[in-house]
This record gives C-alpha cells, sequence and structure tokens, in this order.
C-alpha cells in the first residue's frame, strides 16, 4: 500500500490558500460513545509528514500512541472535537459530525481558508436553511471545503489527523470502560464485536449507547431497571 503525502494538500495551496485543515472522523459506526472529528492545519512551508504516518485504522494502538505527539509537533494547529452519544440521538448522524467538526474548527486557534475532509459528503458546511433551534457550539460560518474519496489513506494531513482522533476518542471509551465494564469497550472501543452484542443481549443498552439506533440483541423499548442509572457524562469528561 503507498504511503500516503501532500501532494492533494500542497495542490489545494497552490490555489491561492494559505492554512488547509484536513479532517477525517472516527467512531460515526460505533453502537456507543461519541463521533469524533480530529483535525490538522498545514501551508506550504508545512514539512513532510512524520515517518509512519497512516490512516488509524492500519496502525497498531502502540503505533497511534507513538505517532499522535509526533502529529501535534509536526501541526502546531490541531484540535479534536466530538459530540456525544445524547446528541447523536438528538440530532441525527450528520448533524453531530457538523457539531464535532465545528468543535474541531473552533479549537483550532487559527481560521484555515480551506478544509479537506475524507469521503465524498460535506458534513462540515452549514445548510441553507439552519433550524430555529440547533445543538450549542455551531459556527456561524465555516472555510470552504473539499472532499476526497479515500483522502485517509492518500493524504498524509488527513491520515494524521484521523490519528489525532482515532488515539482521542478510544482513550474516552478506555475511560467510560471502567465505569462500564461489561461491554469490553476497552478492546472494542464501542464497535460491534461479539462480546459488545452479546453484553447489549444481556444487559440491555446503558447511557452511553446509540439509543436511537436499532441495536443489536436489543428488542425496542426494552431497556432492563437499573441499567441506565447511572449518570451520563457531561462533554467536558469527553474530550
Amino acid at each position: 500500500m503507498s504511503t500516503p503525502t501532500l501532494r492533494l494538500e500542497r495542490s489545494l495551496l497552490r490555489e491561492g490558500h494559505r492554512l488547509l485543515a484536513a479532517a477525517d472522523e472516527v467512531g460515526r459506526g460505533a453502537l456507543c460513545g461519541p463521533v469524533t472529528i480530529g483535525m490538522v492545519v498545514i501551508s506550504e512551508q508545512t514539512r513532510t509528514a512524520p515517518r509512519g504516518v497512516r490512516d488509524s485504522k492500519l496502525l497498531t494502538p502502540a503505533a497511534r500512541a507513538a505517532l499522535a505527539p509526533k502529529v501535534r509537533r509536526w501541526a502546531p494547529h490541531h484540535a479534536v472535537g466530538h459530540a456525544s452519544p445524547a446528541e447523536i440521538d438528538e440530532f441525527g448522524m450528520t448533524v453531530a459530525l457538523r457539531l464535532a467538526g465545528h468543535r474541531a474548527l473552533a479549537g483550532l486557534g487559527v481560521e484555515p481558508d480551506v478544509v479537506l475532509l475524507d469521503g465524498k459528503h460535506d458534513y462540515l458546511s452549514l445548510p441553507a436553511e439552519m433550524p430555529l433551534f440547533g445543538p450549542e457550539g455551531m459556527l456561524d460560518r465555516v472555510p470552504p471545503v473539499r472532499t476526497a474519496i479515500k483522502a485517509d489513506m492518500r493524504c498524509a494531513a488527513v491520515a494524521a489527523a484521523s490519528i489525532l482522533a482515532k488515539t482521542e476518542r478510544d482513550a474516552i471509551m478506555a475511560g467510560l470502560a471502567r465505569q462500564w465494564p461489561e461491554y469490553g469497550w476497552e478492546q472494542n472501543k464501542g464497535y460491534s464485536a461479539p462480546e459488545h452484542v452479546e453484553a447489549l443481549r444481556r444487559l440491555g443498552p446503558c447511557d452511553v449507547h446509540r439509543r436511537s439506533w436499532s441495536l443489536p440483541g436489543v428488542v425496542a423499548g426494552a431497556v432492563p431497571a437499573g441499567v441506565l442509572d447511572s449518570p451520563e457524562p457531561r462533554m467536558e469528561e469527553m474530550r
């Protein structure tokens, strides 16, 4: 598999953009926990990405942990944003992705001129008609957005952003596993691994499951007594 490069990012910068933010998401397909967006900002002066940077899904946990501080030094302007499972339930995944992305944008400390997203779906831009009431944390405007299919595989800055997003979300899930140890999140990170599905079948969902989803092993509306007694973590605890 080819090593990701900054070729696409540099071509966008040569169009007259001074700063480019590259973004990637993790947790979209999980059954619980937040959806998370990582972002890094590069310019024409940014050097080649640290050796070993790949899409986070292709790296071992140890490799991601070793690369994350190198990525933060390489791209001093970086941020990670989250949308909670409660926000996913209330607003849907598209809005939750937008919210997490806006929170990441707000945390960069600089305003990029363009944002590069992995995939073909622009979840970051504001819709033509905004609802009267929406989640807190949405920005009034966002930079122009470009999308690129398989950018996490091709683009080093997007791959770097995925490493920051993955390591931070994994840490959140490991912390939540100490509160709800039955689901095995320290290993499966909230995805539909067999031990997670079996625990859902036995125990039902807890407060950080995405309860608007059709969770495997869960009969609609059937939540065993006592399972949802633990308080939902505050957003600041999920950052």
